[in-house]
């Protein structure tokens, strides 16, 4: 089986912070959220090649991470775009890279910036038990945020209807970016596209393929987080934190609180300063400061501020003295 990380969005509404760092790089505590996912694949020996797809602006940084890594099994599959307004879309994208690589097996496609609190090789499992198109299903608890996803109807645990970003959804179940397919399902792939269906998200797939083709669902709870945005980022980090912080042992605190899912990381210079429900690059120094609901970015100079909701790109100097 092959799995394919996808990798290739630019991460917009994240900006200064990802402007020039793919967003599956952001730190979940020690870890980061695209190897949380690498770490399940590299484990299972079901999957014997992971297929990195990302785009040419962030392929360097990926080849970086890769050669840094113990991993395996990963290997990059570049689309030839370098801005957000040149993509080809997920479905298309994905079928470019079956084609270039010469795919030919059964396929597991996981998004790289999904935190999943389910292991995947549980959700492989349960695919290896139905032999049938797989999708990962999560309820959101809420009308509003379903209708920004795929909404899925069940009967037992086969999908018997699936609307993509519904303006009216009936229920809060949805699915998110987890797809295993049988060999037959890949090749329909290239079929749905050659028919002039949507190039864009997988979700509009699943709506024609499960028409054609018994479709299951796998469905969890606990947690799942689609991080795209600062808040969806800090939820996923207050997740993994429980309440508690993380404050490398290489900062500098002085006369500093640290409030609760509070991630410092190393050569930060904390002092006078209250923090609460953020994350700190490194060497960043923050002096006489109430930082919330925030994220700074590497080698900033805060003093005398107090931000909430804030984000700080890279390099930045801001001082409001009193």
């Amino acid at each position: 089986m092959k799995a394919v990380v996808l990798a290739g969005g630019y991460a917009t509404r994240l900006w200064p912070i990802t402007k020039n760092r793919p967003k599956m790089f952001l730190p979940i505590g020690e870890t980061t959220v695209v190897d949380r996912i690498f770490d399940d694949l590299e484990a299972d020996d079901r999957i014997d090649t992971v297929y990195v797809s990302t785009n040419e602006r962030f392929a360097p940084e990926f080849e970086a991470h890769l050669a840094d890594a113990d991993y395996e099994k990963p290997q990059l599959s570049v689309e030839e775009t370098t801005e957000e307004d040149e993509k080809f879309g997920v479905m298309g994208a994905l079928a470019q890279l079956i084609e270039r690589e010469a795919v030919d097996d059964e396929l597991l496609v996981i998004a790289g910036d999904n935190l999943l609190s389910f292991d995947v090789p549980d959700f492989l499992d349960y695919y290896e038990s139905r032999e049938a198109p797989t999708i990962a299903a999560y309820d959101v608890g809420s009308i509003e945020r379903a209708s920004e996803y795929g909404l899925v109807e069940l009967d037992d645990d086969r999908v018997v209807d699936f609307q993509e970003k519904p303006d009216e959804p009936n229920s809060t179940l949805v699915s998110i970016a987890c797809y295993a397919f049988p060999a037959e399902a890949v090749d329909l792939i290239a079929t749905y596209l050659a028919d002039g269906n949507n190039p864009d998200e997988p979700g509009w797939f699943i709506q024609w393929l499960q028409e054609r083709r018994p479709t299951y669902a796998y469905t969890f709870e606990d947690a799942w987080f689609d991080i795209g945005t600062p808040e969806s980022y800090l939820d996923a980090v207050a997740w993994h934190l429980d309440g508690d912080s993380l404050v490398s042992e290489a900062a500098t605190l002085e006369d500093a609180t640290i409030g609760e899912n509070v991630h410092v990381m190393a050569d930060a210079e904390i002092v006078g300063t209250h923090l609460e429900r953020s994350v700190v690059f490194p060497n960043v120094t923050l002096q006489n400061a109430d930082i919330r609901g925030s994220i700074i970015d590497e080698d900033t100079l805060l003093e005398d501020v107090n931000l909430a909701t804030a984000l700080i790109g890279a390099h930045t100097h801001i001082s409001n003295d009193r």
